[in-house]
């Protein structure tokens, strides 16, 4: 017998055993546990570094061109329109920009106040503090 007719008589044996151990003997599902339990150990997490710095701004320059930016605009509507008087005076930029459209879904009530924000003052209008205490039950 030579060598090739070994292999056509031999492989099919073979096969036929190697299926039987694997699918008959439980074989394949401890070969599968085996291969889950060396996955889980070897799990890869993807972390990302911001690359981003945000820039050094000097206070002097901001304060600076928020002057020339008050003074183009007094220059820009006309300084004898109001008497020379500086209508921007003591006020602030807002911390955040709102837009004017309906506010997005997930955002707070209060999103884009500043939190010194003093609110409207009902004092003026002799508004009774109790009424709202009887309407909040207190």
């Amino acid at each position: 017998m030579n060598k090739e007719q070994l292999k056509k008589t031999l492989k099919p044996l073979i096969k036929e055993c190697i299926k039987e151990v694997i699918f008959e003997d439980g074989t394949l599902s401890s070969i599968i546990a085996e291969v889950v339990k060396g996955t889980n150990s070897q799990q890869i997490v993807e972390t990302r570094q911001s690359t981003y710095q945000a820039p050094q701004v000097d206070q002097e320059a901001k304060q600076r061109k928020l002057q020339e930016q008050r003074k183009k605009m007094l220059d820009a509507i006309g300084r004898d329109a109001f008497n020379g008087i500086d209508i921007f005076e003591g006020t602030q930029p807002l911390t955040e920009r709102r837009s004017t459209s309906a506010a997005p879904h997930g955002s707070k009530p209060l999103d884009g106040i500043a939190p010194n924000d003093p609110g409207v003052n009902l004092a003026a209008l002799g508004v009774n503090t109790g009424i709202w205490k009887k309407l909040a039950g207190k």
